[in-house]
């Protein structure tokens, strides 16, 4: 059975079909694969030209351990040579929040960062970070294949400018860190950031302002992430949620909800 959750809104709950052991779930009869781009259908309107459609359902991707492996819980204790019960203990309940949600710079985050305001080395956390930082195995065949069929993919992740600040060329931050090591921005927007939409998941807000920017059904959206309570929040508003374990089981949940895998020609770069 595919490990995908359909939307729990009323307004959808008469039309998903129920998920038993001998019944995998199915794209809802509400996700259609083509429809028209309400700006460009709009244009169009006004023109007399034929719209062009738009490709459905739109991938939203959570990033850290979804499609690259996060350091946190192996190389920043280690870094600060701590375990991490010792860490959590230490560290400041809210400023990593706050620092993901731009609300602080990161030399607020330097200050706030331990309950008793020791200092740290923060360029030395980061290029540990950095060197921590790979894809998950399998996913970027995904990402590489999903593009070559032309889905739109978004990135909808909680994180600090540390990450998207090449691609944003925000003038403040410059480190760029992930996009940097591993070009993300190949596959997929860096469209919706904590640090700069200002929400973080698991709030319904953050969710709402994506299907709100993207104009589009919420039940036309997949949210892939490997944490059922953002997977939650996600069904509460209506899209459809995946909970990611692997690779393998994410391309075999996405071809059970409709998704489609370009084949690889020849001639085509495998990524490495």
């Amino acid at each position: 059975m595919v490990s995908s959750l359909l939307p729990r809104a009323p307004y959808l709950a008469s039309s998903i079909p129920k998920s038993t052991a001998s019944t995998p779930l199915r794209r809802p009869p509400c996700m259609s694969s083509t429809s028209a781009v309400p700006a460009a259908a709009s244009a169009a309107a006004a023109t007399g030209e034929a719209s062009q459609p738009r490709k459905l359902p739109v991938l939203l991707f959570d990033v850290m351990d979804t499609v690259v492996r996060d350091p946190f819980y192996n190389h920043i204790p280690a870094f600060f040579q701590m375990s991490m019960k010792e860490l959590l203990e230490s560290k400041h309940p809210t400023a990593w929040s706050e620092f993901e949600m731009g609300l602080i710079d990161e030399n607020e985050l330097a200050k706030k960062f331990f309950n008793d305001g020791r200092s740290f080395d923060l360029e030395g956390l980061k290029a540990s970070m950095v060197k921590a930082y790979e894809y998950i195995d399998g996913v970027e065949d995904i990402l590489f294949h999903l593009k070559q069929n032309d889905y739109e993919v978004h990135a909808f992740t909680n994180y600090p400018v540390w990450w998207v600040s090449a691609y944003l060329d925000t003038s403040v931050y410059m480190y760029q860190l992930v996009e940097e090591k591993l070009k993300l921005s190949k596959y997929l927007s860096w469209t919706f950031c904590s640090c700069t939409v200002g929400k973080r998941k698991p709030s319904p807000d953050f969710y709402l302002h994506a299907v709100d920017h993207l104009h589009v059904d919420p039940a036309n959206c997949i949210f892939i992430d490997d944490r059922m309570t953002n997977i939650e929040a996600a069904l509460g508003v209506g899209m459809v949620g995946l909970h990611f374990k692997n690779a393998e089981m994410l391309k075999k949940d996405l071809c059970s909800l409709g998704v489609e895998f370009a084949p690889v020609h020849e001639g085509e770069i495998q990524v490495q």
